[in-house]
């Protein structure tokens, strides 16, 4: 819910996406760009349902703005950048010299698309806290002694930055899992995943 279109996003919209990606997997985009998706899911083979998922972890955050455990924010960033990593090994492809499984790439991209989406959670903790959104797990919070207060008060202490380093590690340990599938994939498709394992 953040972003320049945000206050445009409501459950009607997204049914309205839904409906509508239903239409382009089966052939008839409304526009341009849906025309482009419909192309790519032409020639490829990608699977409809991590695109559901997404729209689906847009409804979690309309409803949401709190995460009990790590378990419910885990299925949040799956929903909303996990499956990025899903939709994109179809079209990057797994390389032919590959003796990866299929499982074990699609593993490597769900990975990136999780540590991703907690780098960003963790960058934006302060922008999101002016929203009222607090996008870390409320149970580990209470455990570093830390409250919803602490968070919206931007109080920079020793057990804030105890808990931010777990959370770092948390995030650095999704990279490494993503760094085993690089070199599975086509040779043209390595470098923008290399780059966005280094810069993120």
């Amino acid at each position: 819910v953040d972003g320049p279109n945000a206050s445009q996003i409501t459950p009607t919209a997204l049914d309205r996406w839904e409906s509508r990606l239903d239409d382009v997997f089966a052939g008839r985009p409304y526009d341009m760009l849906d025309a482009a998706l419909s192309d790519t899911v032409s020639k490829y083979p990608v699977d409809i349902q991590p695109f559901r998922d997404m729209i689906e972890g847009m409804r979690m955050d309309l409803k949401k703005s709190r995460y009990k455990n790590f378990d419910e924010l885990y299925l949040y960033c799956y929903y909303v950048a996990g499956t990025v990593g899903l939709m994109s090994v179809p079209v990057m492809g797994i390389a032919p010299e590959s003796k990866a499984t299929t499982e074990s790439v699609y593993g490597a991209a769900l990975a990136l698309g999780l540590a991703n989406q907690l780098t960003n959670i963790l960058r934006d903790v302060g922008e999101d806290a002016r929203r009222g959104r607090i996008y870390l797990p409320q149970d580990e919070l209470a455990q570093a002694g830390l409250s919803d207060e602490d968070i919206f008060g931007g109080k920079v202490t020793e057990k804030w930055r105890s808990f931010m380093k777990n959370q770092i590690k948390r995030a650095r340990m999704f990279f490494q899992q993503a760094e085993a599938g690089v070199t599975e994939l086509n040779r043209a498709s390595r470098w923008p995943v290399w780059a966005s394992l280094q810069l993120y």
